[in-house]
């Protein structure tokens, strides 16, 4: 069994996904007892960054860590707008769960880099110099490890180097660990992975770090699978795909001549971020074509089988760009012209302020589930799935990556303040990509697909069959027994 690991503390359990056996720590609160095992010897918890995930991890951690002899303490750079924030949330100088983030590091026996991938880029060589040696070296992305080939260099030797990667934002991460106050094991799935272990506690580790996050699921990768993954996912159907596809969408409806701009935004955007992400959410991809009439059937398979192949080649160039190391130099590079020219936001256009209308005026029970977005919109999700698969990912992180994060986390939060609200408000890393990509796929989808869906060419019914088919639809169904018991309440 390749996803295989061994845990001293928790009681973990195999699933067979699509004919494969991978090993998963189920979470719970039933576990928090656990805890303190898991981070033996751990006298601190520095986590080092405010951005997205920092809150959410620091709050999480420091609730699950109620009654143990554990500090959970957050460190900044001097003069960091977000220290008022984290005062905000509980950690302040004065209770000493708040302080300067290079004596944070010094100080801590295991360190939760969450700074931006920029930051990390340019201040590793002082990071890596203020780990105590022993110390564990906690990472949520990839992105180090992928930049630090580039340079021809590596971790500190003489650390353990894990990984916990939520499969959601922040925001998601937090939410969720709320809600699951009363209903036990809400939260957000993780991969976990080690690097490095110098001392033999590295998996009990990452297995504890996930735990306290709140994770009802943690699946084993690598620290390289899952920055590919990741990075490619954030520039295909999770953010810089959807933005291209609903921007194509959208101008196609409109010119269709029989929507107003308020339908095309509601069978465009909100079909997706709404019926089509709750549809797949609660019974998977496949319900979509299944719930569709004759017609929508064909209208979805037409769609379909046209933008598949279309996408799976794009998507493959945006896997090698990211497995090569050119996405995270040109993040870097970015990252050098973003203090003199910053980027500059997409609400203005035509399209997204029909969105504000849209959105304030919604009625939930009336958005459509339009036939040719679902088919096109599967076709981005079958495309990445398949793609991933050929590559050597675990079905856990296709499924994660490729499918639950989109509809129970980012979709959520695209369906309550837009994609554009969104694209202009994630990472720079994700940022970035998004502007790349998101217009590649808006115009080869109105250059190539639509043309061939409004053609006579006909259905490829062989490729409408794989789908059918495919087994990704039952891997998502053991996927989906892990889910949160509730959807993600968003309070916004």
């Amino acid at each position: 069994m390749q996803w295989d690991f061994t845990s001293k503390v928790f009681e973990t359990e195999v699933i067979n996904l699509a004919g494969t056996q991978e090993r998963i720590l189920r979470g719970g609160r039933d576990r928090f007892n656990l805890l303190s095992q898991a981070f033996e010897g751990v006298k601190q918890i520095g986590v080092i960054g405010w951005g997205s995930q920092g809150p959410a991890q620091a709050q999480n951690l420091r609730e699950s860590l109620e009654g143990a002899d554990i500090r959970v303490k957050v460190g900044l750079r001097p003069g960091s707008s977000s220290m008022a924030q984290a005062r905000e949330a509980g950690f302040t100088e004065d209770n000493g769960t708040l302080g300067e983030m290079y004596e944070v590091i010094r100080e801590s026996d295991i360190v939760l880099l969450l700074i931006s991938d920029a930051a990390q880029a340019d201040n590793y060589e002082q990071i890596f110099d203020a780990l105590r040696p022993g110390a564990t070296l906690g990472l949520s992305h990839g992105f180090l490890l992928q930049h630090l080939e580039n340079e021809g260099t590596a971790f500190p030797p003489s650390n353990n180097i894990i990984a916990v990667c939520p499969k959601g934002m922040g925001p998601s991460v937090r939410r969720l660990y709320e809600q699951g106050r009363d209903i036990n094991g809400s939260g957000i799935n993780s991969s976990f992975a080690v690097v490095q272990d110098v001392n033999g506690k590295a998996t009990d580790q990452a297995l504890g770090w996930s735990i306290a996050l709140g994770s009802p699921y943690t699946f084993m990768t690598t620290l390289k699978n899952e920055y590919k993954s990741d990075v490619s996912g954030e520039r295909a159907v999770l953010l810089g795909a959807v933005h291209g596809a609903v921007e194509a969408l959208f101008r196609r409806f409109i010119q269709s001549g029989d929507m107003s701009d308020a339908e095309a935004f509601k069978n465009s955007v909100e079909s997706i971020t709404g019926p089509i992400s709750k549809t797949i959410s609660h019974e998977g991809i496949l319900a979509l074509y299944q719930s569709l009439d004759d017609e929508g059937q064909l209208k979805f398979a037409r769609m379909y089988t046209l933008a598949y192949p279309i996408f799976y080649g794009l998507i493959m160039e945006i896997y090698d760009d990211v497995e090569c190391g050119n996405e995270v130099r040109s993040v870097v590079a970015a990252g050098k012209r973003l203090s003199e020219f910053p980027m500059g936001n997409i609400a203005g256009t035509r399209m997204w302020r029909v969105g504000e209308k849209v959105r304030a005026e919604r009625d939930e029970n009336n958005i459509p589930l339009h036939a040719e977005t679902a088919g096109l919109y599967a076709a981005l999700m079958m495309a990445q799935v398949d793609l991933l698969l050929s590559k050597g990912h675990s079905y856990s992180e296709i499924c994660n990556e490729s499918i639950i994060e989109a509809v129970d986390s980012l979709n959520p939060y695209m369906h309550a303040r837009g994609v554009d609200y969104m694209v202009d408000n994630c990472s720079t890393t994700a940022r970035l990509g998004a502007r790349k990509w998101g217009p590649r796929f808006d115009h080869i989808i109105e250059q190539e697909v639509f043309t061939g869906f409004d053609s006579d060419i006909e259905i490829d019914e062989n490729r409408i069959q794989a789908f059918v088919q495919h087994p990704v639809h039952k891997a998502l169904e053991v996927c989906s027994e892990l889910r949160p018991s509730v959807d993600i309440s968003l309070g916004i």
